[in-house]
Order: C-alpha cells, then sequence, then structure tokens
C-alpha cells in the first residue's frame, strides 16, 4: 500500500485549506445571500473522513442515515459519521471519533487523525460541522448501529477527482423538489447537500497531491 498519499494529505492539511470557496462547488444555494451564515444559537457537530485501504487503493466511509428517527432532518440521506459535540467530549477531534466509534463501530485506537477541513454551516438543522480526516492502516472492521446507520458506502477516493461521477440533479425532500443541486453519484445514489460540500473541499485538496 502506497502510504505517500497518506503523508501528503497530512502536509497538505497543515497548510491553509481552499475554504467555503472550494465547498460552494457543490452547493445549490450559492446564490443566496446569507444562507450559510451562522445564527446565534447554533449547535456543534464533527464529522469524520475515515480513510483505509481496500484493494491497493484508498477508500473512505459514507452511511446511509436510517430513516426511523422522524426528528431526524437529514434521515435516509448519504452522510459521513458523525453527530453532535457531547458534555463527554473534551475536543472537536474527541467528538468526530466518538461518534464514528459508535455509528460504524471503528475503535479511535484505530484512527490516525490527520487534521480538518474547513467548518460548514448546516442551516436546516443549525449546526456548525466540524470534518476530520483520519485513517486506519488496515480495512477496518465495521460495526453498525442500526438505529442510525442503514447501511455504509466504502468509496473510492478517486469517485471525488472522476468528473463522470458528478452531475446536478433534482433532489425530492420533505415533499419540496430541489432544482439543479450538485451531486457526487455514490453507488447510484445521489451525495449532495453539506456532506458533498465537505467532500468538494477534500476534493480540491487530493487533486494537486
Amino acid at each position: 500500500m502506497d502510504f505517500r498519499f497518506i503523508e501528503n494529505l497530512e502536509a497538505r492539511l497543515a497548510k491553509p485549506l481552499p475554504g467555503f470557496e472550494a465547498q460552494l462547488k457543490m452547493s445549490g444555494f450559492h446564490h443566496s445571500d446569507g444562507f450559510y451564515d451562522l445564527s446565534e444559537n447554533y449547535r456543534i457537530a464533527c464529522v469524520m473522513i475515515v480513510l483505509f485501504p481496500k484493494e491497493k487503493d484508498w477508500s473512505f466511509v459514507l452511511i446511509e442515515r436510517s430513516s426511523s428517527d422522524i426528528n431526524d432532518k437529514h434521515a435516509g440521506q448519504i452522510s459521513l459519521p458523525g453527530g453532535k459535540m457531547d458534555d463527554i467530549d473534551k475536543t472537536l477531534e474527541d467528538c468526530a471519533l466518538r461518534e464514528t466509534y459508535e455509528e460504524i463501530g471503528i475503535n479511535p485506537s484505530m484512527i490516525g487523525v490527520l487534521g480538518s477541513l474547513t467548518p460548514l454551516y448546516v442551516k436546516v438543522s443549525n449546526f456548525l460541522v466540524h470534518p476530520f480526516i483520519g485513517f486506519t492502516t488496515e480495512y477496518p472492521k465495521f460495526n453498525l448501529q442500526s438505529n442510525e446507520v442503514a447501511r455504509i458506502f466504502e468509496t473510492p477516493v478517486s469517485l471525488l477527482t472522476d468528473p463522470s461521477f458528478k452531475k446536478k440533479s433534482d433532489i425530492e425532500v420533505r415533499n419540496i423538489t430541489l432544482k439543479n443541486i450538485p451531486t457526487y453519484n455514490v453507488e447510484g445514489q445521489n451525495l449532495w447537500g453539506a456532506t458533498a460540500m465537505i467532500l468538494s473541499e477534500l476534493e480540491e485538496i487530493i487533486t494537486v497531491l
């Protein structure tokens, strides 16, 4: 396995990030002034992009959120493992690692954290999301928390930089049709919204590694 990708990615994450402009490339709402401005009472959440070796290449984990929780505004959508920060979390990184363990079963001791991406405010759920990037040296043993995770997608990193996996789609959400939303195609499913925006920044970073 070529670990130079991991080494180069860690070095790049220590430098200034592409930021919001890179995220906006996969947003369908960039025309709305103030759409991503923080509210006064926002909450904090953390997510983790877990890279792992698979078939001599690097992949990362995406999840399909369970549809069982009627209060989950992102139910049924594809996202990154993660969740809201709790009192037990000493740091943002601790939150991302804990939530990853709870949702997909990868022990924090197995994940080497490489760095973080630009935080993104998600208006519909009022969370400021802090994305982290970590890696495992071995293929993980997944253990899904079924009440939160319906399934996982083992997604090749190369998907992000392959234009054939990107398009604009009409998205049906809560009886509303969102027109011409930028999406990644993940196993025939549309990945869009905040997760797509977070991955858009990662895409811009790895393009030049």
